[in-house]
Order: structure tokens, then sequence, then C-alpha cells
């Protein structure tokens, strides 16, 4: 989410400050995390000085507009001690198998086979050679690395935007 110094006519309001952890100053501004709730923080961009200025957010009008709208709702129920609605970027189904995906990545980086990954990502007993070869369990684990590969190899991002049809 990007803040900016409040122009004029916005700049009676009275908006609460946000504390901004973590934070790295560049030339962009100041980077940084708010804390939401214990279990959720949004990434913030602060431009201009100085710091203890009225903020305003900044939308961009493309369709990433919606989902940096969603962020500021998010963002504003906190300030205001409201309930925080949840992130709707993700299932509960899709953070469980991303969350997969990152633990069959580390194994494999660690040295572990397929068929170890597999074992103790889905808690299947040992299998013999062609037991494993005709498992499904075998197909479901090359799926979660090529998606784990494809997300270190930024693909990640995607998980910042909402689903759009073409």
């Amino acid at each position: 989410m990007v803040l900016a110094p409040a122009p004029t006519p916005l700049a009676g309001s009275n908006a609460p400050s946000i504390e901004i952890a973590g934070s790295l100053i560049d030339s962009d501004g100041v980077h940084g995390f708010h804390d939401l709730s214990r279990s959720s923080r949004i990434q913030i961009l602060r431009l201009g000085e100085p710091p203890s200025a009225k903020l305003v957010a900044v939308v961009p009008l493309g369709l990433e507009g919606f989902d940096r709208i969603e962020a500021i709702h998010r963002l504003l129920a906190s300030l205001h001690n409201r309930a925080i609605p949840p992130d709707t970027r993700l299932t509960r189904q899709q953070r469980t198998r991303l969350s997969r995906a990152l633990r069959a990545f580390d194994g494999q980086r660690a040295g572990a086979t397929h068929r170890e990954i597999g074992e103790v990502l889905f808690r299947i007993g040992s299998l013999d050679r062609d037991a494993w070869q005709a498992s499904s369990v075998r197909y479901a684990v090359m799926s979660l690395l090529r998606e784990a590969h494809a997300m270190t190899a930024g693909g990640y991002r995607r998980l910042l935007r909402h689903r759009r049809r073409p």
C-alpha cells in the first residue's frame, strides 16, 4: 500500500497515525510493515516527508486498484479498532497447498527424494518402488515441486493479486 502526505483539502482530517515497523528508507520513501493483528500485517510505502504529516492512500486506477482498495479497507478497520475483514486473495486450501509446495521445495533442496517428500507431506508409509511408481502421491509431489519452482522463480508475485478473468 502506498501512503502519501494529504493534499491541503484533506489535511484537516482526523486520521490516526500509522506505525511502520521494520522501516527501510530509500529514494522512494519509507518502506515497512503495519501490523493489522497478531497474525496479519500489511506492507506500506510512505512517500514524502515529514513523517508526522496526515496521510492518504494512493490507489492506481488500473485493475490492481481493486486489490489496493481491499487492503485500504483492512488498514482502516485496524486503525479504527473495528473487525478486520479477512484477506481474500488466497483460500484456506490454496494456503495449505502453497505451504506443502514450499515444504516440498525445502525437502528437495535438502537432498530428499520425491518418495521421501511424499512420505512426509502426505503421511504415507514407506512404499516399495512399484507402489511408488503407481501412487497418485508421486504425481502430487511432482506438481507441488513444479509450483514451488515457479513461485521461487518470481511467480510468488501472483499471490499478491486476486485472480481475474481474462
